[in-house]
């Protein structure tokens, strides 16, 4: 699917009022010219959560959790990123230009179909378990209420080849879509059959609750293999699905935690007790995808496997996965069950107080990671030492910058001595500083000075008439103040909310919510003074900075005519700025 166009973002989020999108989720209680409430993204007892309609934007005082009407709904209702626009675009009225290619909306039109198809075939599941004593019986011996069939939608795939092919598969289209769907299957003699027979039938919704795969589960485990899923289809990638999420997403207004198990049996187990944060894999381990969806859903995510060896490997990839990941703020665990239990063996055994009590003594990454890298390794040795050195330090590079990633290399070199500083004892310089001039703080808060009045009030930028000349100026910020101005002549009308949305995902997106947050004093004419009187400054500092480079040139190689041109130049405008 093409990316959609930015000034499309734009135009919606001008025509979303963000407080009409979050005033219909929390209660918000005007103060001055924005609107407060206690943050939904953090337990708080005063009110540090602000909205602010003429910006466009949320910022919390509290957790730092900020952004536009779209990361709203992302982080409040839990949506992709093409969700929220579609949930945004659909209460403004607006089309989503999904792509240039005039076969995207035949493709829009092919979704459709297969959504409905599976969505019949669930029915015909559902309708087939009403009228199967041997499926009822099941899951009532695995004590599965009706309540709990109906939230996971669960059915019965009749025994016999052509079941659902016989009561769907009306005429040649129809087959072709069935087929599409990944509900059949094929012998070498090219005879089409049932794919799913005389299973138990799970299906798998995707984040918007519509079916989009299924699970099947064998009565016995000598029939075949216990579960079998649907295969890949242009719906259902099974390295990007959670199997449950969405009826975790219908039971918790809030998700503290998630806890990620292998069998759909497993999930519907938990709930069944009242273990209502539980998710599975579909059938595969548990791919970075799946990681970036755990986390932007729950904080905590617990792993739940076997405690025998392939149960270990599987926690080991969950680990290789998560590392990644591992913001400040976000916490993994991995809980390992005695041998020959699983999750819905255990809820079942011991009840859902005994499973939670199981979940807090689980063993945090941090000491999984550890044990794992040193269980072959003697730590005795120098030998051994360099060996978990040299295995660590390539995985634990790939922790994102905070807190977290500093204490994992702390606690690495307290294990080989090698120490978390490379010259311990020593002060350590910021890696980047080198070769950089330190530059007066003076200077530094001339740019933060002229890019808090634009996000204060993006069309200021336009009362320069685009006329402001510091393009290659040495100082922090300048680029990213070049970019904001270019950004407002093209877009006059972008507010505040919008602007932050272009830099979604980029490292300066953080320190400029910051700064967007905070209330700014004087008025609109002070604030076109400080932008004017900023501008003015950063190009006087561009003409000293140019006559030093031919200062510089001219001590190490001589100036050539148009270097000697340019001087006189310069030094006839550096005269004129001191009458």
């Amino acid at each position: 699917m093409a990316r959609i166009p930015d000034a499309f973002i734009d135009d919606l989020l001008a025509r979303s009022d963000i407080v009409e999108v979050v005033g219909s989720r929390v209660p918000l209680k005007r103060q001055g010219k924005e609107y407060a409430a206690r943050c939904p993204f953090h337990d708080e007892r005063s009110a540090s959560f602000t909205v602010s309609p003429t910006k466009q934007f949320y910022h919390c005082f509290g957790c730092g959790a900020h952004g536009t009407a779209i990361s709203f709904l992302m982080n409040y209702d839990r949506l992709e990123f093409l969700d929220a626009v579609d949930e945004l675009a659909k209460r403004a009225g607006m089309e989503v230009p999904r792509s240039e290619n005039p076969r995207s909306a035949q493709q829009q039109d092919d979704s459709r179909e297969l959504y409905s198809a599976l969505d019949a075939a669930t029915k015909f599941f559902q309708k087939n378990l009403e009228g199967s004593e041997k499926a009822r019986s099941y899951l009532d011996g695995r004590g599965v209420d009706e309540e709990n069939r109906a939230r996971f939608q669960i059915g019965y795939a009749p025994d016999g080849y052509s079941g659902l092919r016989d009561a769907l598969g009306k005429d040649e289209r129809r087959m072709k879509l069935l087929d599409r769907a990944g509900l059949f299957s094929k012998n070498d003699r090219g005879h089409v059959y049932d794919k799913f027979r005389d299973r138990v039938m799970f299906p798998i919704f995707d984040r918007r609750g519509r079916v989009i795969a299924f699970g099947g589960r064998v009565f016995e485990k000598d029939d075949g293999p216990k579960y079998l899923n649907s295969p890949e289809t242009a719906l259902f990638h099974k390295g990007r699905e959670l199997y449950g999420l969405w009826q975790v997403r219908q039971a918790n207004q809030k998700i503290e935690r998630l806890i990620v198990v292998e069998g759909y049996m497993d999930v519907v187990s938990l709930f069944q007790f009242g273990v209502t944060q539980a998710v599975a894999t579909l059938g595969t381990a548990t791919t970075p995808d799946h990681a970036e969806l755990l986390f932007r859903n729950a904080p905590d995510v617990f792993f739940c496997f076997d405690g025998d060896a392939a149960g270990r490997r599987a926690g080991w990839k969950a680990l290789e996965s998560v590392l990644p990941r591992m913001k400040d703020g976000r916490q993994a665990f991995f809980l390992f069950l005695p041998d020959g239990e699983d999750p819905d063996s255990i809820v079942r055994k011991e009840g859902a107080e005994a499973f939670n009590e199981r979940l807090k003594q689980a063993t945090p990454l941090s000491q999984f990671f550890f044990d794992e890298l040193t269980r072959e390794i003697n730590l005795g040795t120098l030998d051994g030492k360099a060996r978990l050195a040299e295995r660590a330090k390539p995985m634990l590079a790939q922790i994102p910058d905070g807190a977290f990633g500093d204490l994992m290399k702390q606690q690495l070199g307290q294990l080989t001595g090698l120490g978390g500083n490379a010259q311990a004892g020593r002060p350590q310089m910021p890696q980047r500083a080198a070769p950089r001039t330190i530059q007066p703080a003076a200077k530094r808060s001339l740019v933060r000075g002229a890019i808090a009045v634009l996000l204060q009030q993006p069309s200021l930028a336009l009362t320069l008439g685009g006329k402001h000349h510091f393009q290659g100026l040495r100082l922090p910020g300048v680029e990213l103040l070049l970019e904001l101005l270019g950004l407002v002549e093209q877009r006059p009308d972008i507010s505040t909310g919008a602007l932050l949305e272009h830099f979604d995902g980029r490292e300066e997106q953080a320190s400029l919510h910051t700064l967007a947050a905070q209330t700014l004093a004087g008025d609109e004419a002070m604030w076109t003074v400080e932008l004017h009187d900023a501008v003015g400054q950063l190009e006087k500092q561009l003409l000293f900075q140019r006559i030093d480079d031919l200062n510089a040139k001219q001590r190490q190689q001589g100036l050539d005519d148009t270097d000697k041109y340019e001087m006189r130049e310069l030094l006839k405008a550096r005269a004129n700025l001191r009458l």
